[in-house]
């Protein structure tokens, strides 16, 4: 309930930060070790399924990359048939494509997809941002993201687990429409917008004054301030974020 997640606001972050970043960097490293404990229960499909699709997320598969089954066998230690299974997934999801001759690529990222996803961001998470003020949530929402911002410093030494926990602060400010609607329409993106975050990062965008900026956003929603807070929105993760992608 509301009121619940106020109260554990309240205690959680009246802790020095410094605590709290220490204290998430025990929850996550908690946290991997009980996934590693569960991959040894799920299916050979579904693990290959879930390291080849970090793996593009991650761009340790780049776009572009040709994948036949043999390599990924070979790289994931398992036979060809749960391999199989997972490419056709992967191929659902739009993350490879297969041409006539059924060959197996990565999917490519465009300057147009670059422009069009960063476009719709921008219009959704404006939007949802501006709602938040005129609601009369910022506050709550301060606290929200900060609980996501927290978790973006304690990966800021892992582009990927800090670009994944990136993707969760903007799905935190677009929460405040409550529309399953537009939720679907932002996760539907999700691994583009990954996939570019990490371009961005990898060409520019700096994660530790992009951390330190968001903190400065919270402490602007705290006091009411739209505008100043919704600049360090639009520059780091919209205009930079965007002109740094398409340097890929």
């Amino acid at each position: 309930s509301i009121i619940l997640r106020k109260i554990i606001y309240y205690f959680l972050y009246h802790f020095p930060l410094n605590f709290r970043y220490k204290l998430y960097t025990i929850i996550l490293l908690v946290y991997i070790k009980g996934v590693v404990r569960m991959a040894d229960k799920i299916s050979l499909a579904d693990q290959a399924y879930h390291t080849i699709k970090e793996r593009i997320l991650n761009l340790t598969y780049p776009p572009g990359m040709q994948l036949t089954e043999t390599m990924l066998a070979d790289d994931l230690h398992m036979s060809r048939n749960p391999i199989r299974t997972a490419l056709k997934s992967l191929h659902s999801e739009g993350l490879i494509v297969r041409d006539y001759y059924k060959s197996i690529t990565v999917k490519e990222i465009t300057d147009r997809d670059i422009r069009e996803i960063y476009q719709l961001r921008e219009l959704l998470e404006g939007a949802a941002f501006k709602e938040i003020f005129q609601s009369g949530k910022a506050e709550e929402f301060s606290y929200r993201i900060e609980e996501r911002v927290v978790r973006m410093c304690a990966c800021a030494g892992d582009i990927y687990q800090w670009e994944l926990a990136d993707t969760q602060m903007h799905m935190e400010i677009v929460s405040v429409f409550e529309n399953e609607r537009i939720n679907r329409i932002y996760e539907n993106y999700l691994n583009e917008v990954i996939r570019m975050g990490l371009y961005s990062v990898r060409n520019g965008l700096h994660i530790n004054k992009a951390n330190e900026n968001l903190k400065r956003m919270i402490r602007y929603m705290r006091s009411n301030n739209y505008e100043k807070a919704y600049e360090i929105l639009r520059n780091d993760h919209f205009l930079i974020g965007k002109s740094s992608a398409l340097k890929k």
